[in-house]
């Protein structure tokens, strides 16, 4: 188990900018999608909005992940790639953005509608959307990771929906993937006590059938074994003393 990295209000000053960057990014692409427009325009104008900012995209290249952003379509979970694959009206889609800028990262994903979707999607995105937020809202100094994912584990499987459990939350910071790892689901194994100045990336990953997951021949793209919906919602969280702080939104704004 490595080292928790906490950040000081120096680290901060650049850690914010780059999270604030990066939940711009994440905006801008998602207001793009829509019927007709393939996987690798909406991966390029990613790229070309984190270059505008001088900033670069923290997946690109990591571990030979080939593309600036991960676009997972329905049944993919995470780690989709783009393609010439056009997505239409009815699909749902997971973004992750990742931008490197100034030293630090910033993390965050959403999944959205394709024009609209039917109303079994729209549920699964929305308690997926929710159970991040139960997660952050017990991300408190003195608590532990187990708490926030409980919090998650419990609100998902309430509504009959399932977590993944090969994919999980992370610390982050000057790299891409720090300690703590925050599964969505309860582990004995992952139970450190939180405190203020650490910084993690929760992102409930849910499935609307069964939990179990496959990879790809790809070697990238994460499935739904059965061919069920999938949805992913992501904040980077600075937890205080006052409470946490969701760094992925633009206002930097306090949770509450």
């Amino acid at each position: 188990m490595g080292k928790i990295v906490l950040k000081t209000e120096l680290d901060l000053e650049s850690m914010r900018p780059a999270c604030a960057l990066a939940a711009k990014v994440l905006n801008e692409v998602a207001a793009f999608i829509k019927p007709g427009v393939t996987t690798r325009q909406i991966d390029n104008l990613a790229a070309e909005v984190i270059r505008a900012h001088g900033a670069k995209s923290a997946f690109l290249g990591y571990r030979k992940f080939p593309c600036h952003t991960c676009i997972s379509v329905n049944d993919e979970v995470v780690h989709g790639m783009g393609s010439e694959r056009q997505v239409t009206f009815g699909d749902i889609v997971s973004l992750d953005v990742g931008v490197s800028y100034r030293g630090f990262i910033g993390d965050t994903a959403k999944t959205v509608a394709v024009g609209g979707c039917s109303v079994a999607a729209q549920r699964l995105m929305d308690v997926t959307e929710k159970a991040l937020y139960e997660g952050i809202a017990a991300a408190l100094p003195g608590n532990r990771v187990s708490d926030i994912s409980r919090a998650v584990q419990q609100y998902v499987e309430s509504n009959n929906f399932s977590v993944v459990r090969e994919f999980v939350g992370h610390g982050v910071g000057r790299t891409m993937h720090e300690e703590p790892q925050i599964p969505n689901f309860v582990d004995r194994n992952s139970n450190q006590k939180l405190r203020s100045g650490m910084t993690l990336a929760i992102e409930p990953m849910v499935n609307a059938g069964s939990a179990n997951v496959k990879i790809l021949k790809d070697g990238w793209t994460v499935v739904t074994q059965d061919g069920s919906l999938s949805a992913h919602f992501e904040h980077t969280v600075l937890i205080t003393d006052k409470g946490p702080e969701i760094l992925t939104w633009p206002e930097n704004r306090s949770f509450a």
